[in-house]
C-alpha cells in the first residue's frame, strides 16, 4: 500500500482576509500601546504641574484657610466669600488698573521695538549675527540679576539714570520711591527684558517670507514703507498674533521684576494683581490664602479669555 502523503492542498488554511485582519489588528494594538507609552510622561507632567495646582488653587479660593488648616486640613467652606473680599478691597481697582497699564504699555513697546530690530537684522549686514546675539543677553540673564541692575540704575541718589539726567540739567527723579514713578520704572525694566523675545519670534517669521515677494514689490515701485505695510506686516500676522498672546500671558503674571524693584510700592503705586496675590498669600505674618488664591484665579481667567479670543481669530482667518 502506498504511504499516505498529505499535500498542502489538503490542510485547511485560514482565509487571507482573516489573516490580514489579524495582523492589522495586532499592529494597530501595538501602535496604540506605543503611542500611550510616549504620551504617558506628558500626561503625568500636565496632571502634576498644571491640573493639580489649578485644582488646589481653586480649592484654596473656596475655603477659609488659616496657617493651621493649611497644614492640617479641615478648612471650612466659604463659597465665593474670598472673591467678594477681593472685589470689596480698596486695593483691587488700583491693582487691576496697574496690571492693565503695565501689560498694555509693555506689549506695545516690546512688540514695536522687537519688530523694528527684526527688520533691521533681516538685512543681513556684516556683524548682524553678533549684534543679534548680544540683544539676547537681557532675555538670558536671570530675572533677579536684571531687576537688581535696574534698581541700581534707577537709584535716586547714585543711579546712573539720574546722573545722566543731571548732565542735561534735569533734577533727580525718585524712580523707585515715588508712587508717581514706580509703575513707570518697573514697566521700563520689563520692556527691556521682553524685547529679545519679540525679536526672536518676529525675526523667525521674517525668515519664512520668500524674497521673491519683495523683489516683485520692488519692481512695482513700492517704497520701503509700503512694502512693510502691504507685504511684511500682513504676512507676519500669524506670528505677530502668537507673539502678542504669549507676551500678554507672560506680562500678566510678571512678579519677580516688580517685587525685587519696588515690592509693589510705595503706597501700592506699582501693585499689580500678581504682586497682590503673592502679598496676600505669603507676604504677611498672617497670610490670607483664600483671597490670594482668588486673585490668582482672576489672572488665570484673564489669560484664558485672551487665549480663547486668539483661537477664535485664528479660526476666522482659516475660513
Amino acid at each position: 500500500m502506498a504511504p499516505h502523503v498529505t499535500t498542502r492542498a489538503s490542510v485547511p488554511a485560514m482565509p487571507e482576509t482573516e489573516a490580514g485582519f489579524g495582523r492589522t489588528s495586532r499592529a494597530r494594538s501595538s501602535g496604540q500601546w506605543t503611542a500611550w507609552a510616549f504620551l504617558a510622561p506628558v500626561v503625568v507632567y500636565l496632571i502634576a504641574f498644571y491640573a493639580y495646582p489649578l485644582y488646589r488653587n481653586l480649592d484654596l479660593s473656596l475655603h477659609r484657610y488659616t496657617v493651621r488648616s493649611f497644614v492640617q486640613g479641615g478648612a471650612p467652606f466659604s463659597g465665593l466669600d474670598n472673591y467678594r473680599t477681593v472685589f470689596d478691597s480698596p486695593t483691587f481697582w488700583p491693582a487691576l488698573t496697574h496690571t492693565a497699564v503695565f501689560t498694555g504699555v509693555s506689549l506695545v513697546f516690546q512688540f514695536s521695538i522687537g519688530m523694528a530690530l527684526a527688520i533691521f537684522f533681516h538685512q543681513h549686514f556684516r556683524l548682524s549675527a553678533t549684534l543679534r546675539a548680544l540683544f539676547l543677553v537681557p532675555w538670558l540673564l536671570p530675572l533677579i540679576v536684571s531687576a537688581s541692575t535696574w534698581s541700581w540704575m534707577l537709584n535716586s541718589d547714585s543711579g546712573i539714570v539720574n546722573t545722566a539726567l543731571g548732565v542735561f540739567g534735569i533734577g533727580p527723579v525718585n524712580w523707585l520711591t515715588s508712587p508717581d514713578w514706580s509703575l513707570a520704572s518697573v514697566t521700563i525694566a520689563n520692556i527691556w527684558i521682553g524685547i529679545p523675545f519679540n525679536l526672536v519670534l518676529l525675526y523667525s517669521g521674517l525668515q519664512s517670507i520668500p524674497s521673491e515677494i519683495y523683489e516683485a514689490a520692488a519692481l512695482d515701485g513700492a517704497t520701503h514703507w509700503s512694502r512693510f505695510w502691504r507685504v511684511t506686516f500682513p504676512l507676519l500676522r500669524p506670528v505677530s498674533a502668537i507673539t502678542l498672546l504669549l507676551g500678554l500671558i507672560y506680562t500678566l503674571k510678571v512678579f519677580d521684576i516688580i517685587w525685587i524693584m519696588t515690592r509693589g510700592g510705595p503706597a501700592d503705586g506699582s501693585t499689580t494683581l500678581a504682586t497682590w496675590s503673592y502679598r496676600l498669600g505669603f507676604g504677611n505674618l498672617l497670610p490670607s490664602f483664600g483671597p490670594g488664591a482668588a486673585v490668582g484665579n482672576l489672572l488665570i481667567i484673564l489669560a484664558m479669555v485672551f487665549g480663547l479670543l486668539y483661537i477664535r481669530m485664528q479660526r476666522r482667518t482659516l475660513r
